[in-house]
Formats: C-alpha cells, sequence, structure tokens
C-alpha cells in the first residue's frame, strides 16, 4: 500500500516496531478506542504526499 501521507507512515512504524499493538492491547483492556483512525487521517490531511 502506497502511504497517502505522514499518518500512514507514523502507522507502518507503529506497526513494524511492535508499538501499535501495545495500543490495541491496552485499548482492548480499557474498552477505550485509541483515536488512532482519526489521528492518521488527521495527519494525512494536513501532511499529504503529493507525487
Amino acid at each position: 500500500m502506497e502511504s497517502k501521507g505522514l499518518g500512514d507512515t507514523i502507522e507502518a512504524i507503529t506497526t513494524a516496531t511492535g508499538i501499535k499493538a501495545v495500543v490495541d492491547a491496552v485499548a482492548a483492556i480499557t474498552k477505550k478506542d485509541c483515536g488512532c483512525a482519526k489521528r492518521k487521517e488527521a495527519l494525512n490531511a494536513a501532511f499529504p504526499y503529493n507525487k
């Protein structure tokens, strides 16, 4: 998948380093949304990669 912007790049890095798995586990335990999807979309909108 090609990154649309900064949000996609940050998601790829956190997935590769295992941070996303930890955040997802904590979110499941606390039953609260981490807000990752909204943050990713906001960052993609603010910092898009125009090719």
